[in-house]
């Protein structure tokens, strides 16, 4: 099969490490990077007309903003396989209320919440205990925008800055939602319309310190399986969340043909859908799909035809991944450093923030690399991933040390 990988970071050197060592698969990655470029060819230009002149069988999209965009309705016109939901479908991540109208028509356990297009009333609706609350830019906001205010000073400075354009038409209209406490897990289900397959769940680190302290990140590392989920738990949310939201979408004329990834909170009353995401999440998609036994490529072809979904093996074991990050990352970070290590240790390394100039690989982005091995347990999963973490070096490197070891 020929199959063509949109995008550029982590989670797309990870889909088409996957696809490639999967079977007999040609991979195209438009842009790609420096890992993928490795074993795959990268090509650069308009992401349909590679499709067509390559003569794909298959496109697997990365990013959200192409799908939110429509590229997969783009695909079909060409009568080219998408593994990826239409724009209709992807509304449920490039809007957080559209999401939750969704949730509530399918009776999905989620966070009690209002959408606000209003910065007084927005403010007025915190009140004087905004740590009760979450805030979030109801559009794509690549991953920055969720806060989580501690004082009325900060969230108030929170929903200004929104409405004066910080994140642009993504923080015009605002979701406030009660804050949940608990443990996170990511779910991701593999989805042809009617029915899905789970992969095995993950857990991500958003924070960018040790102790989740600091700002969010696009995440700093990431575990599969997490160890304190029940074994049925991916079965459970099948049947609970990702089944009757695909059904609540065919019953408005939309078949959800892609990942759909249910970001969760598993609180003392039980579990709640936080957000969704209509994409693999990154990093979770470099620690959850090394665990993959079966053959991707199959499974995601079946699913953007519509076609019943073959089974998945999953290995035994663990893996975790820990993100090297740029110093100073999620803000601002110089970039051109000479990276070293990479050629030394024995885990995967996901490319996710890297260049080569003059023939040396280097840092070009705020997550540079992901560094993902499989273990027995997680415990041994982790300690080879921090192993060989830290023979890769270049200046200002910065990896969370307690990844894993935090809820």
């Amino acid at each position: 099969m020929k199959i063509l990988v949109i995008g550029s970071g982590g989670r797309e050197h990870a889909l088409a490490w996957a696809l490639y060592n999967g079977g007999a698969n040609t991979v195209i990655v438009n842009p790609g990077n420096p890992g993928t470029a490795v074993f795959a060819e990268n090509i650069t230009g308009d992401p349909v007309e590679i499709a067509v002149k390559e003569s794909v069988d298959l496109v697997v999209v990365g990013p959200e903003t192409p799908l939110v965009e429509g590229i997969a309705g783009l695909l079909a016109q060409k009568e080219v396989p998408c593994f990826g939901p239409s724009a209709e479908c992807a509304r449920l991540e490039g809007s957080k209320w559209f999401a939750k109208k969704v949730m509530a028509a399918a009776k999905v356990p989620t966070a009690t919440g209002k959408m606000f297009t209003n910065l007084v009333s927005a403010i007025d609706y915190l009140g004087q205990y905004p740590d009760k609350f979450v805030i979030k830019a109801d559009g794509l906001a690549a991953g920055k925008g969720v806060f989580l205010p501690d004082t009325k000073k900060e969230s108030d400075a929170i929903i200004e800055d929104l409405f004066k354009g910080s994140l642009g038409k993504a923080g015009t209209s605002v979701v406030i939602e009660q804050r949940l406490s608990g443990r996170e897990v990511s779910v991701l289900a593999v989805c042809n319309g009617t029915d899905a397959v789970i992969l095995p769940p993950s857990r991500d680190h958003k924070r960018v310190y040790d102790g989740d302290m600091g700002p969010n990140t696009g995440g700093m590392g990431a575990i599969c399986p997490p160890p304190d989920v029940p074994f049925d738990f991916g079965e459970d949310v099948r049947e609970r969340v990702i089944l009757p939201v695909l059904k609540v979408l065919k019953e408005q004329g939309l078949e959800f043909r892609g990942v759909l990834y249910a970001g969760i909170m598993i609180t003392e009353h039980g579990y709640f859908v936080l957000e969704f995401n209509v994409r693999f999440g990154d990093p979770e998609t470099q620690a959850v799909l090394p665990m993959i036994e079966s053959d991707l490529a199959a499974l995601f072809l079946a699913a953007a035809r519509g076609e019943e979904l073959p089974p998945l093996r999953i290995k035994e074991g663990a893996s975790a991944c820990i993100i090297l990050a740029s110093g100073g990352y999620p803000g601002s970070y110089t970039k051109g450093h000479d990276i070293t290590g990479t050629e030394t240790v024995n885990s995967l390394v996901f490319h996710a923030g890297t260049a080569v100039v003059d023939d040396t690989l280097v840092t070009s982005g705020g997550r540079v690399l992901g560094v993902t091995a499989l273990g027995e347990d997680i415990e041994e999963a982790l300690e080879k991933a921090y192993e060989d973490a830290g023979k890769i070096e270049f200046e200002g490197r910065h990896m969370r040390r307690d990844i894993g070891r935090t809820v």
